[in-house]
């Protein structure tokens, strides 16, 4: 993927990367929304196809063997699309409230969002979310001071994640073009192939990646070693899903584009990586 022009857009998907350390809010209503039908799952399929759009993600999460099995158990009988249409309904208040329970920013989020604007590059935001919550996600970040050019959800488009819709939405909008000056930053694998899907660099974010499902009080109660090894997994996953490179916490995003704008990222036949060492990140 060629520089020429510098970038201009920087794509960021919302729960994970800009807000919503470690993506709490739809871990839990996930969680929630299955218990009621009698079912627990475990964070890590409750995390599994995070990213994608919330109606699929539930599909998702029931053609999981394990969960497809206990729901034939316990409801004596396979699930079917009136169970998906129930759960959904089901889950859209308890997305939203669990939105306004975690709804802060990411740390150092408003002075990249600064250095970025100041050189010129627009900010586009993309989520999985239902527009209802979209919009409550938006409503939350405006308080706090963060508000992109433009923002899309899974709603405005005829599919979500990892399909490059949503991101062709906010370059159509914003009229920036081509691909290759577009910057698509998120924190899970469907994040990381809608970037690849658009043809623009794809990067991941990995402290507050759902990837590592950490809250942001958990992560910092790591020790310097259990965190690099955090941070070294769920990189290496960015990496395995063609990412053209990571970076360690949404501060190390102006450095990053700086290096792309500046060729100085090693171009190979497959994805470029940039190397980053784990640091300490200072809290807020």
């Amino acid at each position: 993927m060629s520089t020429a022009l510098p970038i201009s857009l920087v794509v960021f998907d919302w729960a994970g990367t800009t807000v919503d350390f470690g993506s709490c809010a739809p871990t839990a209503a996930f969680g929630q929304v299955f218990g009621r039908h009698g079912i627990t799952v475990s964070d890590k399929i409750s995390r599994g196809p995070m990213g994608a759009n919330k109606r699929d993600h539930l599909i998702a999460m029931l053609n999981v063997p394990e969960v497809a099995a206990r729901w034939k158990e316990v409801h004596g009988r396979d699930w079917n699309e009136n169970d998906v249409d129930t759960m959904y309904h089901e889950f859209i208040p308890v997305q939203l409230e669990a939105i306004e329970q975690n709804s802060a920013l990411v740390p150092n989020l408003l002075e990249v969002i600064s250095k970025l604007r100041g050189k010129g590059i627009l900010i586009g935001g993309t989520t999985g979310y239902f527009r209802q919550a979209a919009d409550a996600v938006l409503g939350l970040a405006a308080k706090a001071g963060f508000a992109p050019d433009v923002n899309i959800c899974a709603d405005d488009v005829p599919q979500g994640r990892p399909a490059p819709w949503m991101i062709y939405r906010v370059m159509e909008q914003l009229g920036v073009y081509p691909p290759s000056t577009v910057v698509n930053v998120g924190d899970t694998i469907a994040d990381i192939k809608a970037g690849l899907a658009a043809g623009c660099w794809s990067v991941g974010v990995c402290d507050s990646s759902s990837l590592t499902g950490l809250s942001f009080t958990q992560y910092q109660s790591l020790s310097a070693e259990e965190r690099a090894e955090r941070l070294r997994c769920t990189a290496e996953a960015f990496h395995e899903a063609g990412c053209h490179a990571v970076v360690n916490s949404i501060s190390e995003l102006p450095a990053l584009i700086e290096k792309l704008n500046g060729r100085h990222l090693a171009e190979t036949t497959g994805a470029a990586k940039v190397k980053v060492e784990p640091r300490q990140m200072a809290s807020t």
